[in-house]
């Protein structure tokens, strides 16, 4: 990925400058610019791909939360000036989506939903034991994906460095808790917006059944399940990812 991070007004963010309708990407909880390389690669000349880095560390612990993260996309959006964006999200980054979504349907094009929270989720739960632990934390971040190689030292690096940051660390566990109670069990039939669904069949986080309620409560979705696969499809199986979010943003665009 060799674009830019850009700093601008209080944003940290990274934009192909491709044509057609931006194609906003959120990262979860512990993601990084790095899980959309492959997809921005694809999609870089083809959209306008943008990747604010979401201020999950950043925030002032009291505002800390799933509705702080929406008002720091709504702001983002604004600031960019963008009419309508195409949206996907990956985790607590999909929680995000669907909450700006709802408030905001005026500006989605189409959702695009990978492993996303909101209904329900099982990740480092709300506490870190053995924050010191390396291997802990390892054998953890390794079990979110089907292939356990997925997980490089790098991605275990950030990961180790993250819950071992006590400033960080509250953060982590104050936007999980928040993303427990923001369930949108009840508010998903207000999604209208074309909706793309693409999970793993071996997500452990947010396992296939939950897949499988979104496609239920939301309209205009379609789901695709991806077998050996976990809870980052794009980082998995980047080339069938790419292939069916590609014909989807086709068929939205002409439509």
């Amino acid at each position: 990925m060799n674009f830019p991070i850009k700093e601008e007004q209080g944003f940290k963010y990274i934009e192909t400058g491709g044509e057609g309708t931006p194609l906003m990407l959120l990262h979860g909880l512990f993601g990084a610019l790095s899980n959309f390389q492959d997809l921005t690669n694809h999609f870089g000349n083809k959209y306008n791909v943008v990747i604010p880095i979401l201020p999950i560390y950043e925030l002032p612990i009291l505002q800390v939360s799933v509705s702080g993260l929406v008002e720091f996309v709504t702001n983002f959006v604004e600031f960019k000036g963008y009419d309508k964006v195409h949206i996907l999200g990956n985790s607590l980054g999909g929680h995000v989506a669907l909450l700006y979504v709802i408030a905001h349907p005026e500006h989605i094009a189409s959702v695009t939903l990978t492993g996303s929270s909101g209904l329900y989720e099982s990740a480092f739960g709300t506490a870190f034991p053995k924050r010191g632990d390396y291997e802990y934390i390892k054998n953890k971040t390794a079990q979110t994906f089907y292939d356990p190689a997925v997980a490089s030292k790098e991605l275990v690096d950030e990961v180790f460095g993250i819950v071992n940051d006590r400033g960080k660390a509250i953060r982590v566990v104050a936007t999980a808790k928040s993303a427990v109670r923001h369930n949108l069990g009840d508010k998903l039939h207000k999604i209208k917006a074309p909706t793309l669904l693409i999970w793993g069949k071996q997500d452990i986080v947010t396992p296939p059944f939950v897949g499988e309620k979104f496609h239920e409560l939301i309209s205009d979705s379609r789901l695709h399940m991806l077998d050996e696969c976990g809870h980052a499809p794009m980082m998995e199986k980047p080339g069938e990812f790419n292939q069916l979010l590609e014909a989807f943003l086709k068929e939205v665009d002409g439509r």
